[in-house]
């Protein structure tokens, strides 16, 4: 696998549509309404809505659950696609993810319950709460001390952004570790980036401190009071923060895909840093957490937080948006609360309306978040969200092939950012932050994407030829270059494996060896590099040059504690699946005395 360069590129049978739940005709009609009607902020005048099947296998989905909210009820939940492709295992409502950030807000939940019965004051120094582990201050928080408010609201100033997890079979670190940043831990310390109170800055790390005060002050594992005090009061019964999940409990857990297409080793991870990323839940669970706290917020109910409590939490702390362990949009004067996620193999999202009793909650056990905006946009239109879906409307043009064929190539915008433009089957599409996004012309030199808010325009030299293009959004312009001679092109490891693996993937060989050999030579000891030119070789026919990096470095570990055969194996994974010649594969596997792998 390649760590945050790869697309997902396999089409894994979400081709059908499990039969679940039959609902009422009405409802069954909304359900199909919200099938067909998938939209992303734009919608190019004279087309049809996106229909879910073919927008899972655009942004090559593996499985897909969702849950909708209708009058503060779950009027319908349904699963696509597959939980696990080997075992040939259907998404069903009843199938667990581990989307990951959501996990923070129902750790608010509970932290504030805790509030709420006077056992913690929430704008207190944490480190009269903490027990077994102390915040170690410095010069840089300027002698101003954090509280629970601050890390509920990531305005603490901390800094550990998020959390990769680790291998099932991986030595886990405890709390403490993870927040001294100690082995086996595999991220750095949680301190302080700057003082406190400042500004607004994410930081998972700052959750993992809430965690620890939820064990010291209450005595019990923090999966067992979530359970006993949030999650079951909530009727939230099938979600747990247990790391790993419980045995009896795995037949039900979706398998994560990497953006390659590759199966996270192991199904999944885990998060000793439960409160930021730990949770597995289903998309109904968690709209029963939304209902509750719309009924708890205008008083109707208080399984869990009262009405004083809950506005608390959906009150912005620091900022226009950031709350309690949830952030708040004003959408055209409507507000709703919400909170995104990504664990590896897995992403969601979740809605609720301040208002009304509208909401959705959709996961994924794949890395591909363009989809979910799409879902909930259809679900807002379908159901009347109010202000909460205002697409733009815009017409496209033809542009001549012969004017296309000129913009292809690489561009270069920040150090290590780039933007590759290239032809596909469809259209063109620009390559960026792993993703590909398709090109939609309004003229001869100007074009956007469906994912981002940005317009870009071409623009050329005195001689004429494209020379890069101007991205404008919000009244702010950045220039882009295109780049022409690559042999003098400086970057990061990580950034000539990710450009030059854009063109391996798509075959264009000859393009990705010149990054991949101009790679190596400023990162000679990079294995990734060295191994992605060995698939150029293989594929342009050089099987002697392939097979001797192969056989170069038996058994040495890469990022991320897989081994060197554990890569050409994933990778193979990936050739397979999306029409590289397997028989070269198949005659490596051999010549090395390596078994096929799972998928292969």
């Amino acid at each position: 696998m390649k760590k945050g360069l790869l697309l997902f590129t396999l089409w894994l049978c979400t081709s059908h549509l499990f039969a679940q739940t039959t609902y009422s005709k009405a409802t069954q009609e909304k359900i199909k309404a919200v099938e067909n009607s998938l939209a992303g902020r734009v919608i190019i005048e004279n087309e049809p809505p996106y229909n879910i099947e073919d927008r899972m296998k655009h942004h090559k989905v593996t499985g897909l659950s969702i849950a909708v909210v209708q009058d503060y009820k779950v009027v319908w939940a349904k699963g696509y696609g597959w939980a696990d492709v080997n075992e040939k295992r259907p998404v069903t409502p009843e199938t667990l993810f581990e989307p990951g950030s959501i996990s923070k807000t129902l750790n608010a939940v509970g932290v504030l319950k805790l509030v709420q019965d006077k056992k913690l004051d929430l704008y207190t120094d944490i480190n009269t709460y903490l027990k077994s582990w102390k915040f170690p201050y410095d010069t840089v928080s300027h002698n101003k001390k954090i509280t629970l408010a601050q890390l509920l609201s990531h305005s603490a100033g901390l800094g550990v952004h998020g959390f990769p997890g680790y291998n099932l079979t991986a030595n886990i670190p405890t709390v403490q570790q993870v927040l001294d940043g100690v082995p086996p831990a595999n991220t750095h310390a949680v301190r302080s980036e700057f003082e406190p109170g400042l500004r607004f800055q994410y930081s998972g790390g700052g959750t993992t401190i809430s965690q620890l005060i939820v064990t010291d002050v209450t005595g019990q594992p923090y999966d067992a009071f979530m359970y006993k005090n949030v999650l079951k009061p909530m009727g939230m019964e099938n979600s747990f923060y247990t790391q790993p999940p419980p045995m009896e409990k795995r037949k039900l857990c979706a398998t994560g895909y990497l953006s390659d297409g590759s199966a996270v080793p192991n199904k999944f991870h885990v998060y000793p840093e439960q409160a930021a990323a730990g949770l597995w839940m289903t998309p109904t669970d968690l709209c029963h957490y939304i209902i509750e706290t719309q009924l708890a917020y205008e008083g109707k109910s208080s399984k869990v937080l009262n009405q004083e409590m809950t506005r608390l939490r959906l009150t912005p702390y620091n900022d226009q948006m950031s709350a309690l362990g949830v952030f708040v949009e004003n959408r055209n004067g409507a507000l709703y609360f919400q909170h995104s996620a990504g664990n590896q193999g897995f992403c969601g999202m979740y809605y609720g309306s301040m208002e009304g009793g509208n909401g959705v909650a959709v996961f994924l056990n794949s890395n591909s978040f363009g989809i979910i905006s799409e879902v909930i946009n259809s679900v807002a239109r379908v159901y009347g969200w109010k202000g909460f879906y205002e697409p733009v409307y815009k017409k496209t043009v033809t542009v001549p092939e012969t004017i296309l064929q000129e913009y292809v190539g690489v561009y270069m915008g920040a150090p290590d950012r780039f933007v590759n433009i290239m032809k596909k089957e469809d259209g063109y599409y620009q390559f960026a932050d792993g993703n590909y996004s398709k090109m939609y012309f309004t003229s001869e030199t100007d074009y956007f994407n469906m994912e981002a808010s940005s317009e870009k325009h071409f623009t050329r030299n005195a001689g004429g030829r494209v020379d890069g293009y101007i991205r404008t959004a919000d009244g702010s312009q950045l220039k882009l270059v295109k780049m022409l001679i690559p042999d003098t092109l400086q970057g990061t490891e990580d950034f000539f494996n990710s450009l030059g693996w854009s063109f391996l993937e798509n075959k264009k060989y000859g393009d990705a060896k010149r990054y991949f050999k101009r790679g190596q030579k400023l990162y000679p000891r990079s294995l990734l590099i060295e191994g992605n030119l060995a698939h150029c070789y293989l594929f342009t026919g050089n099987y002697g040059a392939a097979l001797q990096i192969y056989q170069a470095h038996p058994n040495e570990k890469l990022e991320g504690g897989f081994t060197w055969e554990e890569m050409i194996q994933q990778d193979f994974v990936f050739f397979k699946n999306n029409g590289f010649d397997k028989s070269v594969m198949d005659r490596v596997l051999a010549d090395m005395k390596l078994e096929a792998p799972p998928g292969y």
